[in-house]
């Protein structure tokens, strides 16, 4: 399923129930995020970014307000919102291919079809030669390339992804960084991608969204078009030393620091 169904959220607002009482996490909140977009989610710890992408996952409810995917509304999880968390979710007892397969085997897909649909998403995210092995075999960015395989194996229409490279190095995060761009470009699909780095966030999107400190809401909604962006192109990290993205960086970054006084 490519990324074809609009994210609504209208009045959103969280809030939790604490020992020492109520804490409100996200504001009421507005936003559209139209079909193949990249929006990347940035601002200070406990701005409500995680808490922001649970919503429109369907992990958690909203207090107040409407979060609708295509103008259903969000109630649960579904098929047709994957989620990439930090941490790797991948069963260790078994193999690399065989947790990319678990998607389609719970849905029923036949063993022929759910190893060919393994096979070739193995193949999009780098991992060709590695599916006999176990996560445990693997490192860190390569977990992570499986992981991605996994939910993409269930052609999900939108991507939900919250920090999936902070725990990794920098040279590993910059090459993900890239192969990520180019299997959005591939396959179609709209990602919410929730960031603290600044520079991740620019690089990647098409249009980066600031939360403020708690309670969060949206300090600023910007577009990213950087030298050499157009229809199909991949970014590539040549980019990164342009004038127009070192001036994006400081504007997000300046934002960041006055949302969170």
């Amino acid at each position: 399923m490519s990324g074809t169904e609009r994210v609504d959220l209208a009045g959103v607002s969280k809030t939790y129930q604490t020992s020492s009482g109520e804490t409100l996490a996200l504001e009421a909140t507005d936003l559209a995020i139209e079909p193949g977009e990249f929006v990347s989610i940035v601002g200070p710890s406990g701005c409500g970014k995680t808490t922001l992408l649970r919503l429109i996952a369907g992990f958690e409810n909203a207090t107040e307000g409407v979060v609708e995917v295509g103008g259903t509304r969000v109630t649960a999880p579904s098929a047709d919102r994957g989620v990439v968390f930090q941490a790797p979710t991948l069963y260790p007892w078994l193999t690399v291919r065989g947790n990319v397969e678990f998607g389609p085997k719970v849905r029923g897909v036949s063993k022929t079809q759910r190893r060919e649909q393994a096979e070739r998403l193995l193949e999009q995210v780098g991992l060709g030669d590695f599916g006999d092995k176990r996560p445990y075999e693997l490192s860190g960015g390569m977990q992570q390339r499986a992981q991605i395989a996994r939910v993409l194996v269930n052609d999900p229409g939108i991507v939900l992804m919250d920090e999936p490279y902070g725990a990794l190095d920098a040279l590993t995060r910059e090459r993900l960084q890239v192969d990520l761009l180019k299997l959005w470009r591939r396959a179609a699909k709209t990602i919410v991608f929730v960031t603290h780095s600044v520079d991740e966030a620019v690089f990647l999107s098409t249009r980066v969204i600031v939360m403020s400190a708690r309670p969060g809401r949206i300090a600023i909604d910007r577009e990213i078009d950087l030298p050499g962006d157009g229809p199909g192109v991949v970014r590539d990290r040549s980019v990164t030393a342009t004038a127009e993205f070192q001036r994006l960086r400081t504007e997000l970054a300046g934002a960041i620091y006055a949302a969170h006084d």
